[in-house]
């Protein structure tokens, strides 16, 4: 009986290895596979020229197949391994190289093998590889397996299966499992593919922060600084079991009680000149602004939770005076308790106490009740938790708000031509140059151009002919004028006004369809220029201005735009329901500032951005665990939008708290999260910790969680259905469309002016929150996006190259028994081709039921190994941060050359593909006289055979050859192949 062969890979060693643990090192490890079995060879910490010298073992099913095998060599770098001192690092591994060995050249057993070098390879298009790799194969007997002296004792792995010969563990594992605490798992089964049971060190168990009650209890662990999962909460909406009127409207937060103050006006006091309203209650207090008509209308709201006194205090005093002039004081049990839909309290006269405690002239209209966040007057009010904040403007930054985005439009500006233009340059310089004739077109910060006017036989100079198109971006109320100027390119830096024109933009007319608007001609202005022929007639310019209101003006990525409406009102589709959103709070901020007495802390605040409307919650000052609980409504008229929440930081309040307002002052962003409504079930409330994720120029960064409530409400299922599929842009997209490049730049110029005019609301919308939420600079370069991007197009062909590896596993008849199914099932479709589309169709409905068990029953989020933030490099992530234009001048030649280097690479990848659609057409160009001549024969055979054969038989044919055993295969390339890459293309003819 013959001996079983064994398969031996020695690990020698690897050279010059990409360092990819950030520290210029890297912890390299080798994973072998063969005929689906993995070994792994163990990791060797901070070292890019590592040395192994281990033997991974290997079973032979058939030797005889060998010839139609090969070995995949890959080398990764272990994180775990690379992070220093033995502390948590998230688990996974970095790709530095691999190699794929044909098995048909291994020695056979008593043949003598020697190490061989080889180059890493590439996995993809954007990786980065470098380095060679030492091996040494061949094929043993079972009974002549040795193992050879290692410079460790090795560790003898217990596995189902063929022999192998483990690594011992990573140095300081056995001390790590002694002093950490043991958890018992039940572990799985161990597979033939294991290279070592060998049990991993626990990691460190992250200790949740001690708190007094946890506002948000979920039901995963406890989410530090390195967990980037999505997990769901359990809090207590609209109140619990104990709910009042108030939850059916404000039934995604939780109640909040508040103890609501208001002081309108007082009189008798008209001796002390201006005066102020303070309410006390306990440590805290908060006063009105000063006046002299002694009217304030100030609400002040404290929370139940600060709450540390039995009664409340109001009093009068003089401006910069200590003594009050009246007090009145209400006891808390006796306050009564309001719940909307009641009317607002009405507000009554108390009579004040002097400093005497006598009853005084003075008298004060108060109203004083308890509520929660559904009251009225909660957004306006002056809220406890921001007593460090006084001042108009300073609380005025702080408070919730709900901002309107202004409506774009499209004004196109065609410009057709113009007429008896008079030349500014009469010089001798002028004389035989043909003028280079442009217009000039602005509205506020935007401005382009058109091209030269070409020159044509039956116009002169002075009539140029253009019939282009300038597209701009405005909002209403139309406040800005289009300004236009011709002018002549004379030379490099002069260019010749030859006439203005200034256009009111309003004057503009609409249009909702694709039918054009009447032109009109413009008298042009030559300004300042003296000429003597003014008065006889003058230079005008034809013109045709329309505000498109049939467009969608995209200011966000179409990928995830939160509103496809367009322009015009009146060509809405009906709305398909209702999207409300609980902000509840947020846990474990990452302190964005110093503040003197209070250490390091953030005055955060949200902001959610769906359509139209956008929304801002009020900021709560010295938090990190901020509590809003505010409830927001949208009607949805698409259910494949994208709702964007943010979070910042409120860096207004230290600046207007300390009287510098000369200083520009940006809010830090903090993190945003996206949600897709078509993701979401109907009527159903989703309640979870989306992390929030900040990309900066070293690292991405886990800056905290937000904690939401979502519910999306079906108003019409029939609009709803009928909105997948409607075309997703407006009409006006699809028969006037917008170029690519059009598209971007419109989106830029969108962005600015929505920016500019919430900049201009009380309290602003900053810029940079505008663009953050907007995402501005997602069409900017990206070593890290395009990665992302690439690896999300490989998960997308990883479908069909699993099913061109399942045909090649048929092929080599590895598993007769499968094989022999899939020739019959062939041979099925083959005779009744009748049962293909309904088998497939049913496939794939009995597929989608199946699912339907395992469906996604959370939201999605930002993931940051789809973003491909954590294997992103420092320097990537530096380029990703730049300017534009650069303003990294040291470094732009080395980025240049990285840049050129992938291109090299696309250019090839491009330059095949033309190659193989070249020889495609040569078949009959006749550009290879023999292969057009062989190839019109085959052709003529082919009719001939098909014409014969029924073509049920040539297909049972052609599948039965391909799928033949391999015996009956030839490793050398099919003649047809041959014939293909025989053929001419371009390619020579390229400089």
């Amino acid at each position: 009986m013959a001996k079983a062969e064994k398969l031996v890979v020695e690990v020698v060693a690897a050279h010059n290895l990409m360092p990819k643990d950030g520290q210029g090192s890297s912890s390299a490890y080798v994973e072998v596979e063969f005929e689906h079995q993995k070994r792994c060879t163990r990791a060797r910490p901070k070292e890019l020229n590592p040395v192994w010298n281990e033997r991974l073992v290997f079973a032979v099913a058939d030797p005889d197949d060998l010839p139609y095998r090969a070995i995949d060599v890959g080398v990764y770098n272990e994180r775990s391994a690379s992070v220093a001192g033995g502390g948590a690092a998230p688990h996974g591994r970095n790709f530095l190289g691999k190699v794929r060995v044909p098995a048909a050249g291994v020695p056979a057993p008593g043949e003598e093998a020697v190490p061989q070098l080889f180059t890493l390879e590439k996995r993809s298009l954007f990786s980065h590889i470098r380095g060679e790799i030492t091996l040494k194969i061949y094929r043993t007997n079972s009974g002549d397996m040795v193992v050879k002296s290692k410079p460790e004792k090795p560790v003898k792995a217990v596995v189902s299966g063929p022999e192998v010969v483990a690594a011992p563990p990573l140095n300081g594992a056995k001390k790590q499992q002694q002093q950490q605490p043991v958890v018992t798992v039940q572990p799985p089964p161990p597979q033939p593919e294991a290279p070592m049971d060998i049990l991993p060190p626990p990691a460190p168990v992250l200790m949740k922060p001690v708190m007094l009650a946890d506002p948000y209890p979920a039901s995963a662990v406890f989410s530090g600084p390195g967990d980037f999962s999505l997990k769901e909460t359990r809090p207590r909406l609209g109140g619990g079991t104990t709910a009042d009127k108030a939850s059916a409207t404000y039934d995604l937060v939780e109640q909040m009680q508040y103890l609501y103050v208001r002081v309108v006006r007082a009189r008798g006091a008209a001796a002390v000149g201006e005066t102020v309203a303070e309410v006390k209650l306990g440590n805290y207090r908060g006063v009105t602004p000063a006046t002299a008509a002694h009217h304030w209308d100030q609400v002040f709201a404290f929370s139940k939770e600060t709450i540390q006194s039995s009664f409340v205090e109001v009093f009068v005093r003089a401006r910069g005076s200590d003594d009050h002039v009246g007090r009145v004081w209400f006891d808390l049990s006796e306050v009564p308790r309001r719940a909307p839909p009641d009317s607002t309290l009405a507000p009554q006269w108390y009579s004040m106490e002097d400093r005497k405690g006598e009853r005084g002239a003075v008298e004060v209209m108060i109203a004083v009740w308890f509520g929660t966040q559904a009251d009225e007057a909660f957004a306006e009010a002056w809220h406890s938790k921001a007593a460090g904040v006084h001042g108009y403007g300073p609380l005025g930054s702080i408070k919730s708000k709900v901002y309107v985005a202004p409506k774009l439009w499209y004004l196109r500006v065609c410009v057709i031509e113009a007429q008896d233009l008079i030349p500014m340059d009469k010089g001798p310089m002028a004389i035989g140059r043909y003028p280079e004739l442009f217009v000039r077109a602005q509205v506020g910060s935007q401005m382009l151009r058109t091209r030269p006017a070409p020159m044509a036989a039956n116009r002169g100079p002075s009539s140029p002919f253009w019939n282009e198109d300038l597209i701009f971006v405005v909002a209403e109320p139309f406040e800005e004028f289009l300004v236009l100027s011709l002018e002549d390119h004379v030379s490099p830096g002069r260019d010749d006004v030859l006439g203005r024109l200034v256009v009111p933009v309003s004057s503009s007319e609409r249009r909702w369809d694709e039918k054009a608007v009447v032109s009109r001609w413009f008298g042009l202005d030559r300004g300042n220029v003296a000429s003597s022929n003014s008065n006889r007639f003058g230079s005008r310019v034809h013109l045709r201005l329309s505000l498109d209101g049939g467009y969608h003006v995209l200011d966000e990525a179409t990928a995830y735009s939160s509103d496809l409406q367009p322009t015009g009102k009146q060509l809405w589709q009906p709305h398909v329901g209702v999207l409300e959103l609980g902000v509840l709070g947020a846990t474990g901020l990452i302190p964005m500032k110093a503040r003197d007495g209070r250490g390091a802390t953030t005055d955060a605040y949200c902001v959610a951005k769906y359509g139209q409307k956008w929304i801002r919650t009020r900021t709560v000052v010295d938090s990190v665990c901020p509590r809003w609980n505010e409830q927001y409504t949208w009607e949805v008229f698409d259910p494949c939008t994208v709702i964007t929440v943010g979070v910042f930081d409120n860096c207004h309040v230290d600046k207007l708290a300390s009287g510098n307002t000369t200083l520009a002052v940006r809010d830090n962003c903090i993190g945003k999260v996206r949600i897709r409504l078509s993701t979401l079930e109907t009527d159903r409330v989703y309640t979870h910790a989306y992390p929030l994720l900040m990309l900066h120029s070293s690292e991405v960064k886990k800056m905290g969680e937000l904690h939401l409530a979502v519910r999306f409400c079906c108003g019409n299922a029939g609009n709803m259905f009928h909105a997948y599929v409607r075309p997703l842009l407006p009409k006006m997209h699809y028969i006037e469309p917008l170029l690519v490049r059009q598209v971007e730049s419109l989106r830029v110029q969108a962005t600015n002016v929505v920016a500019a005019r919430l900049g201009r609301a009380e309290p602003p919308l900053g810029r940079e929150v505008v663009e953050y939420m907007l995402d501005h600079r997602s069409h900017l370069w990206s070593m890290r996006r395009s990665k992302a991007n690439f690896f999300r197009l490989v998960t997308v062909l990883s479908g069909p190259i699993t099913v061109g590896r399942w045909f090649e596993l048929v092929r080599s008849w590895h598993r007769p028994v499968h094989s022999c199914l899939a020739v019959f099932t062939f041979l099925v479709f083959v005779t009744m081709p009748e049962l293909i589309l309904p088998t497939a169709f049913l496939a794939m409905a009995f597929t989608g039921l199946w699912r339907y068990r395992v469906r996604p029953r959370h939201p999605p989020h930002m993931e940051m190994r789809l973003s491909h933030a954590d294997a992103a490099t420092v320097d990537e992530l530096d380029e990703e941060f730049d300017t534009f234009p650069s303003s990294r001048g040291d470094v732009v030649r080395f980025r240049y050359d990285r840049l050129r280097s992938v291109a090299g690479r696309v250019q090839t990848v491009v330059g095949d593909i033309a190659t193989q659609g070249e020889r495609m057409q040569a078949l009959l160009s006749w550009r290879d006289p023999r292969a057009a001549l062989l190839f019109s024969i085959a052709c003529v055979l082919a009719a001939i055979i098909a014409y014969a054969i029924p073509m049920k038989v040539l297909v049972g044919l052609w599948g039965l050859y391909a799928m033949r055993p391999p015996r009956f295969r030839s490793r050398m390339p099919s003649p047809l192949m041959s014939f293909f890459r025989r053929l001419p293309s371009k390619a020579d003819s390229l400089l």
